[in-house]
């Protein structure tokens, strides 16, 4: 469809190009925008998520830029001016940092930077750190056309955050098929003041946003994530570490009376064992809650390096996040590109309407319609969202089904491991026949009962697999 849009749009340059970027999106790797409001934690996130520092972290809320993270042979920066052809700009790795040199160019005159990274978590995902969202910011429907997901980060749900999730869903297809947003309950750490229980609030905290009302429509899930204490994990040196022992090894009172505030444990009259600059860095790196964290933990006997950050990535709840971002995204990356090009292909025919075009407008609301792929999202989204509702069981077992829990044969039907064969097939049929009887039963309504064989054709699907055909 993209093609034929191409051949009769040729007379216009701008929804040519427009359409060639979409054709080659389609064989890119999945576009994944982190997006959030000041000071929630967005390039911290990004570097978790990589395992190295490549978003700046300082100037985090001064980056106005849009930049890109692919994976790459080798380290390079190219800047795309606004009204100028693309063009490197020089970058290096120093001490383990990204450093970009954009040679006097201001954020308000670039586009975009993309970078490109030899990093074995880049492959087949491109992360894209985007500008703190301020009211007025476009960025919500800007991304919406230039990323296939989202991670929508957040400190406590607000009004301004529901109309930031809304303005991703700004075109029609968007809005129809708007499963592609999971929710980071960011600085997780923070929680409750940064208390040695904060991750375990937190947590609890988003199992319930997960069914809010406001929220659940928006968005797949609800994570907590210290994007900081998974970042410092996954990058904790040997000199961190040896620093962080001679705490643990302080006076216990002496030691929790410092980590009442920042400005006391950095005080040159604090844990005098190690001076302040060294408690400062600490501080930028762990937070009160991580050094708190970190030294208990040294404690306990986790003072091996490997050990400790694997411990620090564990309850950062960084493991849950990369879960569902595979879950949701990764898995159903071929869905989402294409609900990408659909929208974008929408885009050219609202905004340059012409006769010829009237059979590819046909052509595509009846694939929005019809395609079972793009019916499985919505319906996961309606159930997700309370607009279909079934019976406690059958609500369960149709998110299961529809993929909600994961898109692999034996996710969809519960396994816990890897069937045999037979298995799976004897599964498949017992689960199709019963949600064939859900689809005629008259004691569901009418959308109940459109929701149900929905979930019939998801089993048929799985059933032809299963049986070769």
């Amino acid at each position: 469809m993209l093609l034929d849009a191409v051949e009769l749009y040729q007379d216009s340059p701008r929804a040519t190009h427009w359409l060639r970027r979409h054709v080659d999106r389609l064989a890119e790797p999945l576009r994944l925008a982190v997006v959030g409001s000041p000071q929630t934690g967005r390039s911290t996130l990004v570097n978790s998520l990589v395992g190295e520092e490549i978003a700046p972290l300082l100037v985090e809320e001064e980056n106005q830029v849009v930049t890109w993270y692919r994976a790459g042979a080798v380290p390079r920066a190219q800047m795309y001016p606004t009204q100028a052809p693309p063009r490197d700009a020089p970058v290096a790795r120093v001490d383990a940092q990204l450093h970009i040199d954009l040679e006097g160019w201001k954020a308000e005159d670039l586009d975009r930077i993309v970078i490109d990274w030899p990093n074995r978590a880049l492959h087949g995902l491109t992360l894209i750190d985007t500008p703190a969202l301020e009211s007025g910011s476009d960025i919500g429907s800007r991304i919406s056309l230039e990323a296939d997901a989202v991670l929508y980060l957040m400190r406590h749900p607000h009004r301004t955050d529901i109309e930031f999730l809304q303005s991703f869903q700004d075109h029609p297809i968007a809005r129809r098929n708007p499963v592609n947003a999971i929710v980071v309950l960011a600085r997780a750490d923070e929680v409750g003041g940064g208390r040695i229980d904060a991750l375990t609030s937190a947590k609890r905290i988003a199992r319930r946003y997960r069914t809010d009302p406001g929220l659940r429509g928006l968005c797949q899930n609800v994570v907590a994530v210290s994007g900081l204490l998974a970042h410092a994990g996954r990058t904790l040196t040997a000199d961190e570490l040896a620093s962080l022992t001679v705490l643990a090894a302080a006076p216990r009172g002496e030691f929790e009376a410092s980590l009442v505030s920042a400005d006391r444990f950095t005080r040159d009259d604090v844990a005098g064992q190690l001076d302040a600059r060294t408690r400062t860095a600490l501080l930028e790196r762990f937070g009160l809650f991580g050094v708190r964290l970190v030294t208990t933990l040294i404690r306990q006997g986790f003072d091996a390096q490997a050990e400790l950050s694997a411990q620090l990535v564990q309850r950062s709840g960084l493991a849950e996040l990369r879960e569902a971002i595979t879950r949701c995204f990764t898995d159903r990356q071929d869905v989402l590109k294409a609900r990408s090009a659909l929208l974008a292909l929408e885009v050219v025919l609202r905004m340059e309407p012409r006769p010829a075009a009237r059979a590819l407008v046909d052509a595509l609301e009846a694939l929005v319609t019809s395609a079972h792929e793009l019916r499985e999202l919505r319906l996961l989204a309606d159930l997700q969202a309370g607009r279909t509702s079934l019976p406690a069981p059958l609500a369960d077992e149709a998110r299961r089904l529809l993929g909600g829990g994961g898109t692999a044969l034996a996710a969809r039907l519960g396994f816990d491991r890897d069937p045999g064969g037979q298995e799976l097939h004897a599964a498949l049929s017992e689960t199709l026949h019963r949600w064939q009887e859900q689809a005629e039963n008259h004691a569901l309504g009418h959308g109940q009962r459109q929701a149900a064989r929905v979930v019939v054709r998801s089993c048929e699907d799985m059933y032809a697999r299963v049986s070769g055909y």
